[in-house]
């Protein structure tokens, strides 16, 4: 059925290639992961047109969500999801090249979109442009951008005055239980923008970061996971006890900076 749909994507004239993203580009997936799908258009395709295309192959669809990227979500007639993004592929290659070859960093997740294009299982391209843009883009970790990260990413985790541990520990203070998880999530991104680039690795995304740090990283944080799961024990349970969590987090990872 994915193959009989983006076969019947790559022949709309606006679409100039496809790439599966996420478990489904890899091996690591099973009958229920969803399938995230990027079309890489030279111009718009309507949304009567994309209706109507997946209409035939799906049972639910959300058509022109813009929460985050352009896109339609939907259920296959199998039961399963998805996603399908829509890009401008210059704009795309721009945004990486940024980072790649400018060494812009980020507030987190700086090389979220590397990834993404590095790891990605390109199933179309008309003109070869996206199998050039990860030939060009499929080189070692840049020690500029490698350093640009560790600087921004660290000033917000506590080398500022507008620092994350600063504003959790205010937040733990006045008892604000939403501003203590959003600035916690913050200081997540962040952190795990460290370790990423501390092991010159591109950044996967969200999800199952701590198994992946695991697995992948070959320099961690002294208790590492511990730590992180006290922190999370702590955040609303003991909040006494979080300033202190966060101080042993950092300093844990000061020592693989350095």
């Amino acid at each position: 059925m994915i193959e009989k749909l983006l076969k019947k994507l790559s022949e709309l004239e606006q679409v100039e290639a496809i790439a599966l993203g996420g478990s489904r580009a890899g091996t690591a997936y099973d009958d229920n992961s969803d399938y995230d799908v990027y079309l890489y258009c030279t111009a718009p395709v309507s949304e009567e047109i994309r209706k109507e295309i997946l209409s035939g192959y799906c049972s639910v669809m959300e058509i022109g969500n813009h929460f985050w990227e352009y896109e339609d979500n939907c259920t296959l007639n199998h039961g399963v999801d998805i996603d399908i993004l829509y890009r401008n592929l210059d704009d795309f290659i721009n945004d990486v090249a940024s980072v790649v070859e400018g060494f812009h960093a980020r507030n987190g997740y700086t090389t979220c979109m590397w990834h993404n294009l590095l790891t990605c299982k390109i199933v179309y391209d008309r003109d070869g442009r996206l199998h050039a843009a990860k030939k060009r883009f499929d080189i070692p970790y840049p020690a500029k951008l490698k350093d640009h990260i560790i600087d921004r990413n660290m000033k917000l985790l506590c080398r500022s005055m507008p620092a994350y541990d600063h504003q959790i520990a205010k937040a733990v203070g006045r008892n604000d239980r939403v501003s203590i998880n959003h600035r916690t999530a913050a200081f997540m991104e962040s952190y795990f923008d460290v370790l990423f680039a501390r092991n010159e690795l591109t950044h996967p995304g969200e999800k199952r970061l701590i198994q992946l740090c695991r697995t992948q990283c070959t320099v961690l944080p002294d208790n590492f996971e511990d730590n992180l799961n006290c922190l999370f024990d702590d955040l609303f349970a003991n909040p006494e006890k979080v300033s202190g969590d966060l101080s042993i987090i950092i300093e844990e990872l000061e020592k693989i900076i350095k």
